[in-house]
């Protein structure tokens, strides 16, 4: 069975899920190889809407696969493959975090446009330990979502963060008893039952205006709101609100 799984449990949504349970989903380059191709293979599925990334019930992931960093060199270090493609991707991705997200776990957690995790999950950036430095985003973007004081004493510290402080920082946008999945599902449900040019363009606005001046970024959303005015599904949505109905998304 693959490392990785590509699932579509419900219409719109598409799963992608870390399968290697015998080592708590220790992610490999084969497993960076997929979830790139995967998220690939969904940008180009119209059918999608919503992702949702996610591990199995007691674990997301432990973080790299340390058999496979045995023994490399710098030259080697240098032409390891990573991802940001979950990050990079149009289309909304949520984590369903169950158990620990250690490592470039945690980091793939950090490229999902919010987290949904169980009340036992975990997150944490142990490298400092084994003497790594972050090498999945963690540096630039922990301290982007948590604050620098928060992202330096998990980085410098390696110190698992509870889910409930997860909350209180803002690296999670819920905490959920049982499993996350079901929560991330309906929610990823619900997101693509929105109009998916409004959906794209607010990902997009968030995304680059994050490292913008302030003017730049506001610029950014009032060009975003302007375009939609040449959709119909804002026309319809509008339409639907003043008739009492509700509105028929065709994503045009």
């Amino acid at each position: 069975m693959s490392v990785v799984l590509l699932e579509r449990p419900r219409p719109g949504v598409a799963v992608i899920r870390l399968n290697r349970p015998e080592v708590k989903n220790a992610l490999t380059t084969e497993v960076r190889h997929l979830i790139e191709r995967y998220v690939a293979e969904i940008t180009d599925d119209d059918e999608i809407k919503a992702i949702v990334l996610t591990g199995n019930e007691t674990v997301f992931a432990v973080g790299a696969d340390l058999k496979e960093q045995l023994g490399r060199d710098v030259v080697g270090a240098i032409n390891t493959f990573t991802t940001h493609a979950l990050w990079r991707s149009p289309k909304p991705v949520i984590a369903a975090v169950n158990g620990d997200a250690f490592g470039g776990g945690c980091e793939l957690v950090l490229q999902c446009d919010f987290v949904i995790a169980s009340d036992r999950a975990r997150f944490a950036q142990p490298e400092v330990n084994v003497g790594f430095v972050p090498g999945g985003g963690a540096t630039q973007r922990l301290p982007r979502m948590i604050g620098r004081q928060n992202a330096m004493y998990a980085l410098l510290t390696g110190t698992p963060i509870s889910a409930a402080d997860a909350l209180r920082m803002g690296l999670v946008a819920e905490v959920v008893e049982g499993d996350a999945l079901v929560r991330a599902l309906d929610l990823a449900v619900q997101i693509a039952s929105r109009p998916p040019l409004a959906v794209r363009q607010i990902k997009e606005i968030v995304r680059l205006g994050l490292d913008a001046p302030a003017d730049v970024g506001l610029a950014l959303e009032r060009r975003g709101w302007q375009l939609m005015f040449g959709t119909k599904d804002l026309q319809e949505g509008i339409g639907a609100i003043l008739e009492g109905r509700p509105p028929l998304v065709r994503g045009e």
